[in-house]
């Protein structure tokens, strides 16, 4: 089991804890919102400006009608034609100008604030301890990341400053129509009360959903990312139809609260269209008895209902763009969660900076668990003077890799100390302590770039000559000649363009390039040939000279001049000491290094001796 491995046992001690569901706070969305609207305040202020413009060239038109019946047809007075065309023409220009401008204006403000959001929210995830990747999918951290930030467009584009202008003309249409009837607008806005109240309690209702649809496209999202990352291992196994299954069940899961949602966002719909006819049907009637009684006329009810459209528009508008707005809440809420989970770099606000490693290290009775109650180490007491190389051996699951973990500070001990030149390693900032170390794996990460970025990776600032230089040393240059583009050559995602042996090679030079005080070798060489393995080596001899190095290996022979070997079994060390020592005590060590090559083993005491196993090593 590889440190990456052991750490991700962490997942279980998370998985064990019951998941409380997050309660929805809308005071903290609202807290998080007016970070935002005074963020892009200048913007959100010109395009409200532009907006009431807007609004209010839109009265023109309706506003014209009273005086064009009254006035201009009743009278048969044509003179007055050409300026109250003018003036809707006028009226109609600025409107759609400023609704242009308003979208533009408004649209980059929205994109801008969603790239900031995703740009602030991937960087606290990868400040995260490493449990919390443990214990979540990757899929939902992406989620976070592109999802929930995508809402909040509707909050600082145009969406809010519709809601408001919106709002503000349903007020001044509201107020004309009070001027023009007062009676008919008082039922009127009785309808519109009862209205309300019920969107209120609907809004209560859809912003669970909305919250909970997050979670489940995150969630199904995960899933699938996972099938198609482990695609080799799933068709190794003929396990795509379980895949599908799995799949298929979080999509379903996903399309009940999305059917749920689009039922009550539909329901507010069709309410705010009832709602509309109710209001028009008061119209026809109230205002039809008013015009027989003369308390109207048709100018005035032709006004009046076109008011009641300015009125009735806006409301069905903010039905839309309030269920919006209680998605992009929702999205906050989530983001909220993730944002308040304190970084690495908040742990290491108060601990000490490292300015340069010796390399001494000691654990001083370190107990770790990832379960509680559930020991993996049990009083693990060694030095690693700084220079010398310790080599961890033991069975699978004895905790050679969890020790590994703590080294790399991807986990804490539960008691005891892990000192760093003397220093508590609790007490060290880690991103300081981590720009000393050096790692190769069994199963090394390389991204989807070139052989020469991957290497360089560890330094950034490194030459093309610096990265040839390691790359001879870890034997990458034998390959990397027979590609066209040399260091120029794409690996694919993970690498899967390079074979095993190549991957790790590649890994080795990015360890050397790195320059490391402490170097962590977990199997560096297991996916490499003998021939390979014994050419990599001596550059590994090589980068080990004058670093604390640590090394996990099955292959033994590998591991014979170590300067001290401990033998992990069952989270304790049971016996350490050099090569020769422990061959020479007939314990532990003995037995594994006899089951790995069959002779006897004391008659290779000598630490340098070359052995050559009968067959394929099995692992111990």
């Amino acid at each position: 089991m590889t440190a990456a491995a052991a750490a991700s046992r962490a997942t279980t001690t998370a998985s064990a804890e019951p998941k409380k569901k997050a309660k929805l706070n809308p005071q903290t969305a609202w807290r998080e919102t007016k970070v935002l609207l005074r963020q892009h305040r200048k913007r959100l202020l010109i395009g409200l400006g532009l907006m009431l413009i807007s609004r209010a060239a839109g009265l023109v038109l309706p506003a014209s009608t009273k005086y064009f019946i009254d006035v201009v047809l009743k009278d048969n007075d044509v003179s007055k034609l050409p300026l109250l065309a003018l003036a809707v023409v006028a009226a109609t220009l600025v409107q759609g100008s400023t609704g242009f401008a308003i979208s533009q204006l408004l649209g980059v403000a929205a994109q801008r604030a969603i790239t900031d959001m995703r740009r602030k929210v991937a960087a606290h995830i990868l400040r995260l301890p490493v449990r919390r990747f443990d214990a979540t999918q990757t899929g939902q951290l992406v989620a976070r990341v592109m999802t929930d930030a995508d809402g909040i467009r509707n909050l600082i584009g145009s969406g809010l400053v519709q809601l408001v202008g919106g709002g503000l003309t349903a007020i001044v249409a509201f107020g004309v129509l009070l001027w023009i009837n007062w009676k008919l607008t008082a039922l009127v806005l009785l309808v519109l009360i009862g209205w309300g109240a019920t969107m209120a309690w609907a809004f209560k209702k859809l912003r669970p959903l909305f919250r909970q649809r997050g979670q489940l496209t995150a969630e199904t999202q995960g899933r699938l990312q996972e099938s198609f990352g482990g695609i080799r291992v799933v068709k190794s196994y003929v396990a795509e139809r379980r895949e599908e299954y799995a799949f298929t069940k979080r999509a379903h899961a996903l399309l009940r609260n999305v059917t749920e949602s689009m039922t009550g966002v539909s329901a507010t719909t069709s309410l705010a269209t009832v709602v509309v006819g109710v209001a028009g049907a008061l119209v026809m009637y109230v205002g039809g008895k008013d015009i027989a009684a003369g308390t109207m006329t048709i100018g005035d009810l032709v006004m009046y209902i076109t008011f009641v459209g300015l009125v009735a528009a806006p409301i069905v508008q903010i039905a839309s763009i309030s269920t919006q707005v209680t998605e992009a809440f929702a999205g906050l809420d989530r983001i909220r969660e993730i944002m308040s989970i304190p970084t690495e770099d908040d742990e290491d606000a108060e601990r000490l900076p490292v300015r340069s490693l010796t390399g001494n290290v000691s654990f001083e009775q370190v107990t770790f668990e990832y379960e509680a109650g559930v020991p993996v180490l049990k009083s693990i007491d060694f030095r690693a003077p700084a220079g010398s190389t310790t080599a961890l051996v033991g069975s699978s699951g004895s905790g050679k890799s969890t020790i590994l973990s703590l080294v790399m500070a991807f986990n804490r001990p539960q008691s005891g100390r892990i000192l760093i030149d003397g220093q508590d390693l609790a007490t060290l900032r880690l991103r300081d302590y981590r720009g000393h170390l050096g790692i190769v794996l069994q199963d090394n990460f390389l991204f989807d770039g070139t052989v020469a970025d991957n290497i360089r990776f560890a330094n950034p600032e490194a030459t093309l000559a610096d990265v040839e230089r390691v790359a001879k040393i870890a034997r990458v240059d034998e390959f990397v000649q027979q590609f066209p583009q040399g260091y120029k050559t794409i690996v694919g995602e993970r690498g899967v363009k390079l074979s095993g042996g190549q991957r790790q090679r590649v890994a080795i030079a990015r360890a050397i390039l790195a320059d490391p005080a402490i170097l962590i070798l977990d199997e560096a060489t297991s996916s490499l040939d003998s021939e390979s393995e014994a050419a990599i080596q001596e550059g590994l001899n090589a980068l080990r000279q004058g670093r604390t190095t640590f090394v996990i290996a099955h292959r033994l022979s590998t591991i014979t001049s170590a300067d001290r070997i401990l033998v992990i079994e069952k989270g304790a060390i049971a016996e350490q000491g050099t090569h020769a020592e422990l061959i020479a005590r007939h314990g532990r060590y003995s037995q594994l290094y006899q089951k790995q090559y069959g002779r006897e083993a004391d008659r290779f005491v000598n630490p340098g001796e070359e052995l050559v196993p009968h067959a394929e090593p099995a692992k111990a």
